[in-house]
């Protein structure tokens, strides 16, 4: 839908086959939440600030709806921090009978691209009376995201230059990311060296975490542990 792409990163679908080893995967943070049908259950995932583990049944479909960093407060009707590491059924924020109703609509919907307008039209349904987005906010997401350089006084900074105040701004950041700008700025900044990853294979992985915005290799390792629950050389499977 045109008038959500303000707010939606992605739209997405995950089959998973019904034969196999049954496995574990881990969802990574990306400073987004996520609005998910399984075929049976709606429900909203994130924000992370960890390596989250996914076991999922075997012959599941998944539907989802990403919602871009900072935009999730509204469709949602409550603050992103409330829903921070946690996964959460979506009739606890919108209501048992609404939920249930979509509920009902996606599991009648013939194929997964009917399943995503349903999604589409529902959340675009929440966001008709929404207060607009948080200006602030949207600048806090583009200057992290152009890569900052790493070290002491970035909040002080970023406040500065955002004109409000150290306190505002986290507990703005907080409210509407789910978590304050310093774990914003490492979550972005991963995700960028994840990016980096794909689009450079060849590259050295001290060479990958400069050009993300580590301060060195050492800084860009401690981040991937605690961020993946991996070293850099076991995220991307290279022998860097």
């Amino acid at each position: 839908m045109p008038e959500l792409r303000a707010d939606v990163a992605c739209t997405w679908v995950g089959r998973i086959g019904d034969t196999g080893v049954p496995y574990t995967d881990r969802v990574l943070p990306d400073g987004c939440v996520d609005i998910i049908w399984d075929g049976s259950e709606l429900f909203v995932a994130g924000p992370d600030t960890g390596p989250v583990p996914f076991a999922p049944r075997p012959d599941t479909v998944f539907v989802g709806i990403r919602l871009r960093t900072g935009r999730a407060a509204p469709a949602l009707g409550c603050p992103a921090s409330a829903l921070r590491d946690q996964r959460a059924d979506l009739a606890d924020l919108w209501g048992a009978g609404p939920t249930r109703a979509l509920a009902q609509r996606l599991a009648d919907t013939a194929g997964t691209h009917a399943a995503v307008r349903l999604l589409e039209s529902a959340i675009g349904d929440r966001m008709v009376d929404a207060a607009p987005p948080d200006r602030v906010i949207e600048g806090l997401v583009a200057v992290l995201s152009a890569r900052p350089a790493p070290g002491p006084g970035l909040v002080s900074a970023l406040a500065a230059r955002l004109g409000v105040t150290e306190r505002s701004l986290h507990r703005r950041c907080s409210s509407a990311v789910g978590y304050g700008p310093k774990t914003l700025d490492r979550v972005l900044r991963f995700r960028r060296a994840l990016e980096l990853g794909v689009s450079r294979p060849a590259t050295s992985l001290g060479a990958l975490a400069v050009s993300a915005g580590y301060a060195d290799q050492a800084h860009f390792t401690r981040e991937c542990r605690r961020l993946a629950g991996q070293t850099p050389s076991e995220l991307f499977k290279t022998a860097h």
